[in-house]
């Protein structure tokens, strides 16, 4: 059950939304690196995107398991635990000696990412005070995208400008995971009479009934803007470096970046444009997006590709935070982590199984035209979500509304 209050402010939230981003920087931290581990261990495109779809699948199973779990044990815990996988994560591409470690980091990378989804999502909308939680809401999709675009940011730096190329970004990122286990030990727990270490009893993919009229338009949207996010984490730098012949470590991870800062600027916007019409409307933008991503690779075009980034990952994050509102908003509150955690499930299958099939088409055909490919399903995937969503608009969260107005 979780902590109602009616009066006052439960001060938290921003903090909760720090260690989230951290937390979520640490899973794209190797996207710039994906070139050097190639060139130092020797593998294939395929092979990268099968590192990366381990920590996607990692991400699933945690969601599938435990997904639930913070509403029985608490937040903190749950985030703490993460925050120990993510530094565990880090260590093994500190050790790294083959693919082994590098299949052990991505896949811790991809529990501690699991547990967080959830767990952080749900305490940040739940430590906001009355009148907050729209704010809050935005704190944590912001909080997961602009962690997601800062891990390739700032390794791509560290990788070109810094020495140790492969090694220096990790240890910083041990040194940032301290400071969010610091900021976790002073954030108020929002579970009320959290359990002591209760018996795993692993849910599956439970959507409560109250849910399931929004789930699908909103799911089936997140799949497409992740399968776009999933395509510039796992396979931009091999774009940008084979087909756009651009070899700068700081450029690539400026280029991913761009997708999940332009996301959280789309997500900014949801509130003004309302649930319902920011999900057709985001997935209308993505689609532009992706058709200049397919445009770039046709022209070898840098600029292009950015442009693409820009306005499909503003179209993700548009859909995204739309989603993400409405299933947390109609959920009920003692299963709203599990119900958020089954929605992260069917948005982490998009951001691993496209990637995975570019990789295998790339064998076939070379990786313009698999991108190609690509940008034409998930294009047509994305016009199926948005015209469902549009002719079968779901209701608003009123739930959300509801619980404040009953505060003020």
């Amino acid at each position: 059950m979780i902590v109602r209050k009616g009066e006052g402010h439960r001060p938290g939230y921003a903090a909760a939304a720090v260690v989230f981003a951290i937390g979520m920087a640490g899973t794209t931290l190797p996207t710039p690196l994906y070139g050097l581990y190639q060139q130092k261990i020797g593998f294939s495109e395929l092979m990268v995107t099968v590192v990366f779809a381990v920590y996607a699948v990692a991400v699933i199973a945690v969601l599938l398991l435990v997904g639930n779990y913070s509403d029985d044990v608490g937040r903190r815990p749950v985030l703490l635990c993460a925050m120990a996988l993510s530094a565990a994560s880090a260590g093994c591409f500190l050790l790294e000696t083959g693919l082994p470690l590098l299949f052990a980091g991505r896949l811790l990378s991809g529990f501690a990412a699991g547990l967080l989804s959830g767990a952080a999502t749900a305490a940040i909308i739940e430590l906001a005070g009355p009148g907050q939680r729209a704010r809050a809401g935005f704190a944590a999709t912001a909080a997961n995208m602009g962690g997601l675009g800062c891990g390739p940011l700032l390794s791509g730096i560290l990788a070109q400008y810094a020495a140790r190329p492969l090694e220096l970004v990790f240890w910083v990122h041990i040194g940032l995971v301290a400071v969010a286990a610091v900021i976790i030990r002073f954030l108020p727990e929002t579970v009320e009479h959290p359990k002591r270490l209760p018996p795993l009893k692993p849910r599956g993919v439970f959507v409560p009934n109250e849910v399931k009229g929004v789930f699908a338009p909103a799911s089936v949207a997140a799949f497409a803007g992740f399968s776009l996010l999933g395509l510039f984490t796992a396979l931009a730098p091999s774009f940008v470096a084979r087909t756009l012949d651009v070899h700068n470590l700081a450029v690539t991870g400026a280029v991913v970046f761009s997708v999940f800062l332009a996301s959280t600027v789309g997500q900014s916007l949801s509130d003004r444009i309302g649930s319902r019409r920011a999900l057709p409307a985001g997935c209308a933008v993505l689609i532009v997006g992706l058709l200049l991503v397919a445009w770039s690779l046709i022209a070898e075009s840098l600029a292009v590709l950015v442009a693409g980034a820009l306005c499909g990952g503003a179209g993700q994050g548009l859909a995204f935070r739309a989603a993400l509102s409405l299933v947390s908003g109609a959920a009920p509150a003692a299963h709203r982590g599990g119900t958020i955690s089954a929605f992260f499930v069917v948005a982490y299958t998009g951001i691993s199984l496209p990637v995975v099939g570019v990789g295998a088409a790339a064998r076939l055909w070379d990786l313009r035209t698999a991108g190609l490919v690509f940008a034409g399903c998930v294009m047509l995937l994305a016009a199926c979500a948005g015209v469902y969503s549009a002719l079968r608009a779901p209701a608003e969260p009123t739930r959300v509304r509801d619980e404040t107005s009953e505060r003020g």
